[in-house]
C-alpha cells in the first residue's frame, strides 16, 4: 500500500492565504482526511482537460485541483490551485 503527502505549489498557498481562516482551516483538514484514507483518489474526479491539473477534490464550493508524483513508495498529491467553484475553471 503508497502512503501519500501533500505538497502545496506558491499559487496553491497564495489562494489559501486569500481565503477566510475558517474555509481554508476546513479545506486543510478535509485534505488531511483524504490524504490519511487507503484510497484518496475515490473521493477525486480526474479532469478531462488537464492543462491546469490531472484531478480536483471538491470541498464544498472549492475545488482543489492537483497532480501526482510517484516517488518509491510515496505518492506526493502536488496540489495546483484552490479556488471557489465559479473561478476555479475559467481561461481553460
Amino acid at each position: 500500500m503508497a502512503s501519500y503527502v501533500i505538497s502545496f505549489a506558491d499559487i496553491a498557498l497564495k489562494d489559501l492565504d486569500s481565503l477566510d481562516k475558517k474555509t481554508a482551516r476546513r479545506i486543510i483538514d478535509k485534505l488531511d482526511f483524504f490524504v490519511k484514507t487507503e484510497n484518496p483518489f475515490r473521493y477525486a474526479q480526474k479532469l478531462k482537460d488537464a492543462t491546469q491539473g490531472e484531478y480536483r477534490f471538491r470541498i464544498g464550493n472549492y475545488r482543489v485541483v492537483f497532480d501526482i508524483d510517484s516517488q518509491g513508495g510515496v505518492v506526493v498529491l502536488v496540489i495546483l490551485l484552490v479556488r471557489h467553484r465559479k473561478d476555479v475553471y475559467r481561461g481553460i
